[in-house]
């Protein structure tokens, strides 16, 4: 498959819809043998479903896969008012997203990338969905300290008070991107992803990030600024593998092993050398094998399962 298709997005066998306990819709897709045990991805600030393609192109023929936007973001509704974005709005469609994918209760392999990482801290303790998390992984995110710890301004610009300004002003912004052209590549590549990303990986990520509204942006822009889910970090009971690319600018290295650290049953840090903040479009094999492992390790495969019903 050529890159530009690998970053196409799949057709999933269902697409379905559930509301929030606020009234927001959550639109949420499956993909893979409806039989297979599962895996859930949630995807971070700005992105959607979309965000996710290739690697759910690798893991759909052995796993049942649901991947949801976010609110505000891909085909879920936007909320109403800056009281529709919290990480407890991010924790209860999580919630509803588990509930209605798995009715019965099974429990799946949580995946969460930046945004979507702080989503399962953010529910991390609520019994619904602790009931129905066998494992999780931390892709590229942190719990708080956001504003402080980013790297996108250039190291050279000391200042501690200047550096927070900055990255508060480009969390906090819903300036218009400007067109798809080499600026806007250009300022994603640098930003989020790595030197070496290819031009079909940095043009997925232009369009996958201007295709976010301008509001939802700000909106999750500045709770994402005053992030603190360090209480969440521990109250991750299930077993959780962390993820981090080595020149991630948005959520360095020291929010990853920071973490770790916190983890009631850590399973340690992968560190993907070079890799930026988008790692599932930077690296999908990478991502995918972090999964696998872990799904082979806590949950079991379609034809593991049919070999069971066949020797009972």
């Amino acid at each position: 498959m050529s890159a530009p298709d690998r970053y196409a997005p799949p057709t999933p066998r269902r697409t379905a819809f559930v509301h929030s306990a606020d009234g927001t819709r959550i639109a949420y897709e499956e993909h893979g043998p409806q039989d297979a045990p599962t895996i859930v991805l949630s995807h971070g600030w700005t992105c959607s479903t979309v965000f996710w393609a290739a690697v759910i192109r690798e893991l759909a023929p052995d796993w049942r896969v649901v991947a949801y936007d976010q609110r505000g973001h891909g085909r879920s509704g936007t909320p109403r008012g800056r009281s529709g974005y919290s990480t407890d709005a991010l924790a209860d469609d999580l919630e509803a997203v588990l509930c209605a994918a798995l009715p019965d209760g099974a429990p799946a392999l949580l995946a969460g990338h930046s945004m979507g990482g702080m989503t399962l801290m953010a529910a991390a303790d609520r019994p619904a969905v602790r009931a129905r998390t066998a494992a999780v992984l931390l892709a590229s995110t942190g719990s708080g300290r956001l504003v402080d710890a980013t790297l996108v301004l250039p190291a050279r610009v000391r200042s501690p008070r200047i550096r927070r300004a900055f990255h508060r002003a480009l969390l906090h912004s819903s300036a218009p991107l400007g067109p798809q052209g080499p600026l806007l590549r250009a300022a994603l590549k640098y930003g989020v992803m790595a030197p070496g990303s290819t031009p079909a990986q940095v043009a997925a990520v232009t369009r996958i990030v201007a295709a976010c509204g301008r509001r939802q942006r700000a909106g999750w822009g500045r709770v994402l600024a005053g992030l603190n889910l360090d209480a969440g970090v521990t109250a991750l009971r299930a077993p959780t593998a962390v993820l981090v690319g080595t020149a991630d600018k948005l959520t360095p290295r020291t929010h990853a092993h920071g973490m770790a650290a916190r983890l009631p049953h850590g399973l340690g840090v992968t560190e993907l050398p070079g890799l930026g903040h988008m790692t599932p479009i930077e690296d999908p094999d990478a991502v995918v094998r972090v999964l696998r492992d872990l799904a082979r390790q806590y949950l079991k495969p379609r034809h593991e399962i049919a070999k069971e019903g066949e020797s009972a």
